[in-house]
């Protein structure tokens, strides 16, 4: 007897994930993740995906707006975003179980040259580059085919690659795909704002003008200001925040920099401002994450 596509998609990931975290696979773009307890808030820089959740129930905030998706819900982050996770509903008899997917831009752009699709109109409040739905049918279908692959490693090289478009094509064809449209189509406001983002990225370190910041996509500052937030959620100076809190604790945690040279290295010309802003997007000061993180794996 077949199995539903849930079951089957949860046997998968459970027998490739067997470990807490997310695992990569012989599918180069693909990710699968496990977890038997909620877990802490994960702050990164994430790409742009497609997330699948199969068991349990997760959470993404991104600036103030928190999304929740469980079972059969679909995630989809279409730009460069610095974002806020967290598994909510794991145990380790019923644990998290999931599947994300990396959106290739040259993919995407092979996907819309061949279907055409006509650019639709999208209300600047319903712009964000992070949405949350139900997964149709044929989406779960083309994910579920996706994964059988990792059981059959010969087929990957000719298949993974048709079905990853498949996927692509689902998503444009959904809910979220005017979203998508919109930004990989050139000379629209999202396009620019997707522009402003990459700027933003290679130099979140030097100190932000906005005026010059519209002048380098081609925008006024209020239409700048106006997309931006559309999109992000977040203006430019909070979004240049977020990258370069985020960053400095990377270095703080990998690279074990010192508090006061991390925060000078992402742009902080003020210790007391550094520790401000950390606290109170980290929930408590560099010096008290750090530490704690350090008993942590000391303890383990």
């Amino acid at each position: 007897m077949a199995l539903d596509p849930y079951s089957e998609l949860a046997d998968i990931i459970a027998r490739r994930a067997t470990g807490e975290g997310s695992h990569v696979t012989g599918i180069g773009s693909l990710s699968l993740s496990r977890c038997t307890a909620p877990t802490p808030y994960h702050h990164a820089a994430q790409w742009p995906c497609f997330g699948l959740v199969v068991q349990g129930a997760k959470t993404l905030e991104l600036g103030a707006e928190r999304y929740r998706y469980g079972v059969g819900e679909y995630l989809v982050v279409s730009l460069d975003l610095p974002v806020t996770s967290k598994v909510i509903e794991a145990s380790c008899d019923e644990p998290f179980l999931g599947l994300g997917m990396a959106i290739d831009p040259a993919q995407l752009k092979q996907v819309l040259a061949r279907v055409r699709l006509s650019p639709a109109t999208v209300a600047p409040d319903a712009m964000r580059g992070v949405a949350v739905n139900l997964a149709p049918p044929e989406l779960l279908d083309a994910a579920l085919r996706l994964l059988r692959l990792l059981d059959r490693p010969q087929d990957i090289p000719a298949m993974a690659p048709l079905l990853e478009q498949e996927i692509l094509y689902r998503l444009l064809t959904g809910p979220f795909g005017p979203r998508l449209l919109q930004i990989a189509t050139a000379e629209t406001p999202s396009n620019r704002i997707a522009q402003a983002i990459a700027w933003l990225r290679g130099n979140f370190m030097r100190p932000l003008r906005i005026e010059d910041l519209a002048d380098q996509v081609g925008m006024s500052v209020s239409s700048l200001h106006h997309h931006f937030k559309a999109v992000t959620a977040m203006t430019p100076i909070q979004f240049q925040k977020q990258l370069r809190l985020h960053e400095a604790r990377r270095l703080m945690f990998v690279e074990q920099m010192d508090v006061g040279t991390a925060g000078y290295s992402v742009g902080y010309q003020s210790p007391s401002q550094f520790s401000r802003e950390y606290s109170r997007l980290y929930g408590q000061s560099p010096l008290r994450d750090v530490s704690a993180a350090r008993m942590q794996m000391a303890a383990e």
